[in-house]
């Protein structure tokens, strides 16, 4: 019997702590209910309007989902959820104008929540809306707040005596630290800065909790410094050389070889168009078809060009190479087909009849001595010639380099010889 009453006790007991159980799960399933405030998207973002909302009263959303979107002044951004849950309320529509950041604009629950047994929680003043968070993590997260504790009395402890004037706004990293470890102004004037200019840096703030070695931010200093300063006592600075003459540059004038000036030679034959005249009207009354002149003297050039001896120059680099292997006498030519077209100009019939130059005095030495000396004169005394071809005489000409004198010579000369006897053959 005495153990039956145990066991009834102890199943009391366990039912008992059944109940307390549930009844402290339907109270924090009452309770679960948040407020949704407006967020700040911006540091400088005071208030907002809301634009739409993309989940209704009673819809489940899952995190990264978006909410709503908001307008301020700059752009329209979107509220994405950061966990899963249900929408409860909405408290401020669609268009709201002029909502204050911290204010309560929606109320959501957590997922799997029952939404008919929830209590809407009350709206909370802007000011204990942004303070509230802290103060829920300090509640929910007392070990880090014990953890600030000893490393600010551990900070006491090792911080030297007197203050430090510090440039503020601090560097993000050092801000950050300050903040996440809870470290007041007064706290922050006792660290020395170590950076440019004095200035503090993060080293010196893990230096102050004691998560470094406190000699680790002045060796770092140390080290800066000295490498901030450039060192020049190893140079040397260069002697300067002394000035080259003037006379150095015209001797290397000198030295550079000179273009090879190309003198030119004209070249004159005379060519009597007479017998072309004849070839010209015998075919115009026999087949009724006219050959200007100009025919003639192209096909003439045309023939005169063909197997023309080679002109007297320097080999080529092809040619110097065919030397060496041995191929200049397989490749050897008499001639080469030239490229000249002759320059004709028409002799009047003046020409012909005027009075022939006087035959040259005969100079004595005497002549010589006693007569100054005059430069002699460079126009040449050739026959007078006009633009023009004509149907009797004319004169042919070529200007080519000094090394196709002969090349050219034969060219004339062949077209001389073509034209003014069997200029027939150039219509065959």
């Amino acid at each position: 019997m005495a153990s039956l009453a145990a066991a009834c006790r102890a199943s009391a007991r366990v039912a008992g702590t059944r109940a307390v159980a549930r009844s402290f799960t339907t109270s924090s399933r009452c309770l679960a209910a948040q407020n949704f405030t407006m967020p700040a998207l911006s540091p400088t973002m005071t208030e907002g309007n809301i634009a739409s909302w993309k989940v209704k009263e009673g819809d489940s959303f899952s995190a990264g989902d978006v909410l709503l979107e908001i307008e301020t002044d700059k752009a329209t951004m979107d509220v994405e959820a950061q966990d899963d849950g249900i929408m409860v309320k909405i408290m401020n529509a669609d268009g709201s104008k002029s909502v204050q950041v911290g204010t309560r604009i929606a109320v959501i629950a957590e997922s799997g929540d029952d939404v008919s047994a929830l209590e809407i929680p009350a709206e909370e003043p802007i000011s204990q809306a942004r303070e509230a968070p802290k103060e829920s993590a300090s509640a929910s997260s007392p070990a880090p707040s014990e953890s600030k504790a000893s490393e600010k009395k551990a900070a006491a402890k090792a911080a030297p005596s007197g203050s430090y004037e510090h440039s503020y706004p601090l560097l993000p990293s050092v801000g950050h630290l300050v903040k996440e470890k809870g470290l007041s102004k007064e706290d922050v004037s006792k660290i020395k800065g170590t950076g440019p200019n004095g200035r503090l840096v993060k080293g010196d703030v893990l230096a102050y909790l004691g998560t470094i070695n406190s000699e680790t931010p002045a060796l770092i200093e140390a080290r800066f410094n000295s490498l901030s300063h450039l060192d020049l006592s190893n140079i040397k600075v260069v002697e300067k050389k002394a000035p080259t003459p003037k006379e150095a540059p015209k001797e290397a004038a000198k030295d550079i070889p000179k273009a090879p000036v190309v003198e030119n030679l004209e070249i004159s034959v005379p060519v009597s168009l007479a017998k072309v005249v004849e070839v010209q009207n015998k075919i115009q009354d026999t087949l009724g078809v006219f050959l200007p002149i100009s025919t003639f003297v192209s096909r003439a050039a045309e023939v005169a060009n063909d197997d023309l001896p080679r002109a007297k120059r320097a080999p080529t680099a092809n040619e110097l190479f065919d030397q060496v292997l041995g191929l200049d006498k397989v490749k050897a030519t008499k001639g080469s087909r030239g490229i000249y077209l002759p320059h004709i100009s028409a002799i009047p019939p003046s020409s012909f009849f005027a009075a022939p130059p006087a035959a040259p005095k005969k100079v004595d030495i005497i002549d010589i001595l006693t007569t100054p000396s005059k430069k002699k004169s460079t126009q040449s005394t050739g026959i007078r010639t006009v633009p023009g071809i004509s149907n009797t005489a004319n004169v042919f000409s070529l200007v080519v380099p000094k090394a196709e004198e002969e090349r050219a010579q034969i060219f004339l000369e062949r077209c001389k010889a073509i034209l003014e006897e069997e200029p027939g053959r150039l219509v065959l």
